[in-house]
């Protein structure tokens, strides 16, 4: 069984912080570490304790619950999308602004997720943990039957739904984790986790300018080295879309909208840089990228629910991202985005974009 190189998890700032002795940002890495597993026993699931039991593979028992604002829940929405497994997981999508008392399913009508019959996410965790001590976080797949979280491992959560979940897979799903390419996956996907996915948060959250300085040079530094390697490649790892891309797309299709100026990140703008935002387009055009991506909700979350960065709550109308459409011409580095498999096919009419 493949394992996690990601061993950072969070939502977008629940379970974040600045350190009170230097003002740099930190983000708290404990979550649920249990696991849905092919070789499970049928049945309830097994193990000493939370974080360390195994649940059984089994189609229509388990909810995705995820929101489109939240960069770490977007990968699973995609892998999901990617591989044809709505039909096995059901998607549970929650609002994307939320308060102390954490994400709630204020899109559902009565505000109640029609699946799990609650008001707020909060209370999934609840039924496993009473008193659930840490971040009631996005995403986490929850046992319906019992109406209990399972799991917030959201870097897990998309490596098993590759290869625990095979049986459910559509005919023609890429195999986004190749056996034979899974060292420079995961080496990729540390640089990419710790210098991007949470360097945006780093500059975003800094406590001081020394802090900030810090953080913006690490992931300006680390955004040229992705430049010159995608100037030449079509994908960061091989010829077809892998995790690896799969877990970069989420903070880029945010960059100019969201990362560029309410976190500082802002020595230029994605759309500047023509490796990178070529690689953008390309994703954002594929089938299972551009069709989850909701940037109404990811602005409205970002620029309302961080009240110390945006006190009066203001959602800017830019910038134009029509150009997120236009021809990439990135066809000509070669490479085939799903492999020897198909592009998924359309998305459930329940499950539609609309912002």
């Amino acid at each position: 069984m493949p394992t996690t190189s990601e061993k950072t998890p969070g939502d977008t700032d629940e379970r974040a912080h600045n350190a009170p002795d230097k003002g740099a940002f930190e983000r708290d890495t404990r979550y649920i570490t249990d696991r849905i597993t092919a070789d499970a026993a049928p049945g309830d699931p097994t193990g000493p304790r939370v974080g360390e039991m195994t649940w059984p593979v089994e189609a229509g028992r388990y909810r995705l619950v995820a929101a489109r604002a939240c960069p770490w829940a977007h990968r699973t929405v995609i892998v999901r999308r990617l591989l044809g497994l709505e039909d096995a997981i059901s998607l549970g999508l929650a609002a994307p602004t939320h308060d102390v008392r954490s994400w709630n399913f204020g899109l559902d009508p009565g505000g109640t997720d029609p699946v799990l019959g609650i008001e707020r996410l909060q209370q999934a965790y609840f039924a496993r943990v009473p008193d659930y001590p840490r971040g009631i976080t996005v995403p986490a797949i929850v046992d319906v039957p019992t109406g209990q979280v399972v799991t917030n491992d959201f870097a897990q959560i998309t490596l098993d739904l590759g290869s625990e979940w095979r049986e459910f897979h559509r005919d023609g799903a890429p195999d986004l984790y190749p056996e034979a390419l899974r060292a420079e996956i995961d080496a990729v996907n540390r640089e990419v986790y710790t210098e991007i996915n949470n360097g945006v948060y780093r500059c975003g959250f800094a406590g001081d300018q020394e802090s900030y300085d810090a953080a913006y040079e690490r992931l300006w530094a680390a955004l040229d080295r992705l430049e010159e390697r995608l100037t030449d490649r079509r994908y960061l790892v091989g010829d077809t879309i892998t995790e690896a891309d799969v877990r970069l797309y989420p903070t880029l299709v945010r960059f100019d909208p969201v990362y560029h100026g309410h976190f500082k990140c802002n020595r230029s703008k994605l759309s500047e840089m023509p490796a990178l935002w070529g690689y953008l387009r390309d994703l954002y055009q594929t089938p299972g990228f551009g069709d989850t991506t909701d940037v109404s909700q990811i602005k409205e979350h970002y620029y309302v629910v961080h009240h110390e960065l945006n006190p009066r709550g203001i959602v800017p109308d830019g910038p134009d991202l029509a150009g997120l459409k236009t021809p990439h011409g990135r066809e000509r580095l070669g490479g085939r985005p799903f492999g020897d498999g198909t592009p998924p096919g359309p998305v459930p009419a329940g499950e539609r974009v609309t912002g």
